[in-house]
């Protein structure tokens, strides 16, 4: 009787069991952007007010379904209806509380305020204060970086005075759309092709990485928007402006419990301001997120861009004051244009192998092809790149304290080809443009790179981090010249290979407060050289060439004060370079690569975010950033003229951001932006500077929600409010031929405007 009482028994108490079990639930909560998990997220359930929190791998656990508040400080918080065995939670950042936000830009995701170098975050709300067809004022407002835009399509980035020599585009800095490089194999830059909707956060890691290799200035991590789970929705944006500009913009999102997709399509047309500055480009952008269980996530990410854009070019000094929306003569009876298309792919899976390991890998792909008359001649090029990273991620403990590590490398090819014609506009009736002629050239590179990194962050004590890196890059060009007229002609085939470098970092984050944090960096880095560079006047590549490369030095304090309202981040740094690469002129339109000194780069950078009011019906806050330049030719001889003790080509000395920001609960929002460019020094003699300049902008709005799932924004924005006359690029050491004098000068937009409506719905 007993043993069939308790056979009873636990036939009873089995199922009982079983349905208790089946009723806990389980999740993982990340940051949207970057997919890194959360640790310490407060989980508290509407109903009964149970508090839970996430682990140090973002898992959580709760005893029963229902909804629950998701809270973390630096991100928004949200509430979600628990309802399957397994979720994900998906919080975004709050850029309000930027001392706490995750950021990843090491690829040892940390708290900002414990990093043990200067990074900057640019979230999208940062990005939603401008005009979308022109990233230049948001990058702009980070202390220490200046990106000059001569046309949407004609811009340069300087990060700490690194790139400023370079003449037409951005080099010898680092970029990557998530884990897809931006950096062509000559170091070459692009990022100013991306939809800025398609923008969810950048983060600017200044100085050398031991992660990234090549790169002197920094690296910009742009992070693209991906779609919620468990959400459905279409946006769709149009705007109107200044000189016929045009912009429509196609968003759809859809997300499942485990799946999400976003598609976002855009085109931007204008007629510039210049002649001869018509621009068209239209972009497409996708992004998935799959993941396939507990332990794997697949992501897959494309970008395509077809652009036309004609070129108006630099002017005189004479024309800039008199007539600055006039083209260059020359582009204008050219009628000089680009036209491109560009695409990258990537395939990135993350693997967890337990509570300690995880891998990344990412396999990529990119392709661009061009064809641009120029006056003096006809440029056909086309690119295709391939390339991995991979890395594993841990952590373990070491004398009984945690130790985050990665170890991985980064294979990258590149083939290059390219050729140019001659370009017969001017034997043709004046209006007729470029006419291509005979041959000229046809190179085909083959450049190819590859990096094996290691990064730790070490807690010396509960406050104190320490971190330790180490980089290995090799780079090697091969060069085919493809096209000889006759036998006179040298044959410039051959080869060029770095010596290995290795770049060691070495940084210290400590905290006096639970809010405040000093810290200190050390690091190396390079800048490969391009073929071009190499290459000598007799067709013979010049072996002794040597990259330039330099230490980073600085100090630095980040945190918040006044009851949390204010963040601030100081850092005082000393960039050395040595073996400038700069280009002399041997005969007309020819150069060569040669290393003629050293420069130092001093620099003081401050950012302020100040949330002055902060309620749910109204919110104010601002913003301050300063950066003051002290950048010199230290050693300088390039020939017979020594420029040594001279300021830095192509800098401004020092640069001054300051804005206002409001939002209502009744849905007016707005902001009004000030910046100050000190004079840029645009000889290596000293002896031509360019005007400071200030500009002022403005943005206002009104956010309606229609229905429940229909909402609506309304925009207006007013650019260089006071109509200040001011060069925003200018082309340093520009020469003169004859009679023709040099052209210094990318005039910048006068006083311009643009509207737009922004319709949203949620299905």
């Amino acid at each position: 009787m007993k043993f069939v009482f308790k056979t009873i028994l636990v036939c009873i108490i089995l199922p009982i069991n079983t349905i208790i079990a089946q009723e806990t639930f389980t999740g993982k909560v990340i940051d949207i952007e970057n997919g890194t998990a959360l640790t310490d997220v407060s989980i508290s359930s509407v109903t009964d007010n149970q508090s839970y929190v996430s682990n140090a791998q973002g898992e959580f656990e709760v005893p029963q379904s229902g909804n629950y508040m998701f809270k973390k400080s630096g991100y928004n918080p949200v509430e979600i209806n628990l309802n399957e065995g397994y979720q994900i939670i998906q919080l975004s950042i709050n850029p309000s509380e930027l001392n706490e936000v995750v950021i990843n830009a090491n690829q040892l995701p940390k708290r900002l305020k414990t990093a043990t170098s200067t990074v900057n975050v640019i979230s999208a709300t940062d990005i939603e204060r401008a005009n979308s067809t022109n990233i230049a004022p948001t990058l702009s407002r980070i202390p220490g970086v200046l990106m000059q835009t001569g046309a949407l399509n004609t811009n340069r980035i300087t990060i700490r005075g690194v790139g400023s020599r370079n003449l037409y585009g951005t080099a010898k800095i680092r970029a990557y759309f998530k884990d897809i490089p931006l950096t062509n194999g000559s170091g070459e830059t692009n990022i100013e092709d991306f939809e800025l909707t398609s923008i969810a956060r950048m983060e600017i890691d200044k100085g050398a990485s031991s992660i990234y290799g090549a790169g002197l200035g920094g690296t910009i991590h742009l992070t693209p928007q991906n779609a919620y789970l468990n959400q459905t929705n279409a946006n769709g944006e149009f705007s109107f402006g200044s000189f016929g500009l045009f912009k429509e913009v196609l968003n759809v999102n859809h997300g499942t419990s485990k799946n999400s997709f976003r598609a976002i399509y855009s085109n931007t047309q204008s007629d510039g301001y210049r002649d001869n500055g018509e621009y068209d480009r239209q972009t497409f952008t996708l992004t998935t997120n799959h993941f396939l269980s507990e332990k794997d996530e697949l992501t897959f990410l494309m970008s395509y861009v077809d652009l036309f854009a004609y070129i108006p070019s630099s002017i005189s000094q004479n024309a800039y004051i008199n007539n600055p929306s006039s083209a260059a003569f020359t582009w204008k009876q050219a009628k000089g244009y680009e036209d491109s298309q560009r695409g990258i792919f990537g395939l990135s899976w993350n693997h967890e192998y337990n509570d300690h390991l995880k891998q990344s890998t990412s396999v990529f792909t990119s392709f661009s092809n061009g064809y641009e008359p120029r006056p003096f001649d006809i440029l056909e090029d086309d690119v295709f790149a391939l390339g991995i990273r991979s890395r594993l991620i841990g952590n373990t403990t070491l004398f009984d304290k945690n130790l985050d590590w990665t170890i991985g490398g980064e294979v990258f090819r590149d083939n290059y080809k390219y050729g140019t014609y001659e370009n017969r506009y001017q034997d043709f009736p004046e209006g007729t443009g470029s006419v291509q002629g005979d041959r000229l050239i046809d190179f085909k590179e083959d450049r190819s790179y590859f990096n094996v990194f290691i990064e730790t962050n070490y807690s010396l004590t509960e406050k104190t981090t320490l971190s330790l890196g180490l980089n290995y890059n090799q780079t090697s060009y091969d060069l085919d010249d493809r096209f000889m007229v006759s036998d006179e002609d040298p044959d410039q085939s051959g080869s060029y290979e770095f010596n290995g470098i290795l770049s060691p970092k070495l940084g210290i984050s400590h905290l006096v407060s639970d809010n405040i944090a000093v810290y200190s960096d050390i690091s190396h880095g390079f800048s490969p050289i391009t073929l071009g560079e190499t290459l000598m006047p007799d067709g013979q590549i010049n072996q002794d060439l040597k990259p330039e490369t330099g230490w980073n030095f600085e100090v630095g304090t980040r945190g918040t004060v006044i009851k949390n309202k204010l963040f601030f981040n100081l850092a005082l740094y000393r960039l050395d370079i040595k073996n400038l690469l700069v280009s002399r002129r041997t005969a007309l339109d020819q150069y060569i690569g040669i290393n003629a000194g050293r420069t130092q780069h001093d620099g003081l950078e401050l950012a302020l975010n100040y949330n002055i009011f902060n309620k749910e019906s109204f919110t104010l806050g601002s913003f301050v950033s300063y950066s003051l330049n002290d950048y010199t030719f230290k050693e300088f001889v390039d020939d017979t003229n020594d420029f040594s003790g001279n300021d830095l080509t192509g800098v401004p000395s020092d640069v001054f951001n300051a804005g206002i920001d409001f939002n209502s609960k009744i849905g007016f929002y707005g902001n009004i932006n000030f910046q100050y460019v000190g004079s840029i020094p645009m000889t290596d003699s000293n002896s031509l500077y360019s005007d400071n300049y200030k500009l002022t902008n403005l943005k206002v709005g009104y956010r309606l929600d229609i229905t429940q799932k229909l909402k609506t924004n309304i925009f207006y924005g007013l650019d260089n409010i006071f109509d200040e006359k001011y060069a925003s690029q200018v082309l340093i050491n520009a020469p003169s031929f004859g009679s023709t004098p040099a052209r210094y000068y990318y005039p910048g937009n006068p006083v311009n405007y643009y509207a737009g409506i922004n319709v949203n719905y949620n299905f």
